[in-house]
């Protein structure tokens, strides 16, 4: 590990599933003190775009009790949790090794820690490496995305009062809340869900496109 991600997102529940790239929520990357060198950066202010290497450290955790505790198979969310695909075709944290990759939009570089903005990251998640992202050899606009491009999902239009909520940590949640953050196979209008961010609870339904932010208090 060379640095870990630190934002309001501090339970899974309502972490983005992709990292995207009109995301309103900042993520800083904190170097741990080995890492945390001037000259590592330097030259990384001229690229916009960054890729993250890390871990699904809460995978990792549960896995590392168990030897050899990984499924060919799993069950993508976006296929309603009752298909199963091989697992090097999705996306799924629970794979042989818990690594994730995501690219993320470089905003600046602050007191030697990077302020990137599009994250899918827990607070915590465990940093192995970043690396430059080249357009001319990363982007494939023409590419298939498999059963990904047919379950794409619409955005949730989101009401509510946002009460004495900040306006930044309000634009996030309402963010966060259009992209749907249940269970792809759960839809009923008369659950409450409850997602923690940023030191707000926000507990919310669901009926149909619309979702309606039922209370937020302060944890």
């Amino acid at each position: 590990m060379i640095a870990y991600a630190q934002n309001g997102h501090t339970d899974k529940f309502g972490i983005p599933r992709q990292s995207r790239d009109e995301s309103p929520i900042l993520t800083r990357i904190v170097f741990t003190p080995e890492y945390r060198v001037q000259e590592a950066l330097r030259g990384i202010e001229d690229f916009s775009h960054l890729w993250l290497l890390w871990g699904f450290s809460e995978v990792e955790n549960r896995q590392s009790t168990i030897e050899g505790d990984w499924s060919p198979t799993v069950r993508p969310p976006r296929l309603g949790g009752n298909k199963r695909m091989g697992v090097f075709a999705t996306r799924s944290p629970f794979r042989p090794n818990p690594i994730g990759l995501t690219s993320v939009r470089l905003l600046k570089v602050a007191d030697g820690d990077l302020i990137v903005s599009g994250a899918d990251l827990m607070d915590g998640t465990p940093i192995y490496d970043v690396k430059p992202y080249l357009s001319y050899s990363d982007s494939h606009p023409e590419a298939k995305c498999g059963f990904a491009d047919e379950h794409k999902a619409d955005r949730l239009a989101v009401i509510g009062e946002r009460g004495d909520v900040p306006e930044t940590v309000w634009r996030d949640i309402v963010y966060i809340l259009e992209q749907d953050p249940r269970p792809a196979y759960q839809d009923d209008p008369e659950r409450e869900y409850k997602m923690d961010y940023a030191g707000y609870c926000v507990t919310f339904s669901v009926d149909g496109p619309t979702l309606r932010v039922r209370c937020i208090e302060k944890t």
